[in-house]
């Protein structure tokens, strides 16, 4: 295998770098995080059950204290949103959908990743979200198609798995009661979300593997 030809391989494992990087980060920012949480706002430190990642992008935290943990969870929030712009840029790519579908996986996930940045703004943040879901909606369906049409049945059936926590976490949302489990409820569906693009860029990354074995034979 050329140089060129392994780089351009290992470029595909890129989106799993920065996710790892952004999982680091967001651990080092949790560190940072003062106090305080929707349950209590006189609380030390970062609850893993009790806060949410938006928590840690705040100027200020809950109990009022300097958020020292914003430049963390900032420089993490860029990371991610980029890795997952190329996860879904190179993913079109690697499958056999036709040149509708690839664009519009490509424009939304980007779209959808760009407004998510709009979340380091004073803009609405409830708006923003809202935004960001439709369109990552839009790109995961694509996603979705492009698993089924590449017989991908594992990555397709935990790709619904996750529909089903991002269905719980609206749930949990809009109930009054059921609320309070929420923060660990949205942790593991963005654990689960990231497991899930780092299993579909791994897949990719084989493929190419067998492609580029069977041609040198």
């Amino acid at each position: 295998m050329t140089i060129s030809r392994y780089i351009k391989r290992t470029w595909l494992l890129a989106p799993i770098f920065g996710i790892l990087g952004f999982m680091g980060l967001y651990y080092l920012a949790t560190l940072y995080y003062p106090g305080g949480s929707q349950f209590n706002e006189n609380s030390v430190g970062f609850s893993w059950t009790d806060n949410y990642w938006c928590n840690l992008l705040n100027d200020d935290a809950i109990n009022g204290e300097k958020n020292a943990a914003k430049p963390i969870a900032l420089t993490a929030m860029i990371i991610l949103c980029s890795s997952l712009t190329l996860f879904w840029w190179k993913f079109p790519q690697y499958t056999m959908l036709d040149g509708r579908y690839k664009l519009s996986i490509r424009f939304s996930g980007t779209l959808a990743m760009c407004i998510g940045f709009l979340l380091l703004t004073e803009f609405d943040h409830d708006l923003i979200i809202n935004l960001a879901v439709i369109f990552g909606l839009i790109a995961t369906a694509g996603t979705f198609i492009g698993l089924y049409k590449n017989g991908w049945r594992f990555l397709f059936v935990f790709g619904l798995f996750n529909v089903l926590l991002i269905i719980a976490n609206n749930v949990l949302y809009h109930s009054s009661t059921l609320i309070a489990y929420l923060p660990v409820v949205q942790k593991l569906t963005f654990a689960s979300f990231l497991i899930w693009v780092c299993g579909i860029d791994i897949r990719i990354y084989s493929s190419t593997q067998r492609v580029n074995v069977t041609g040198a034979s």
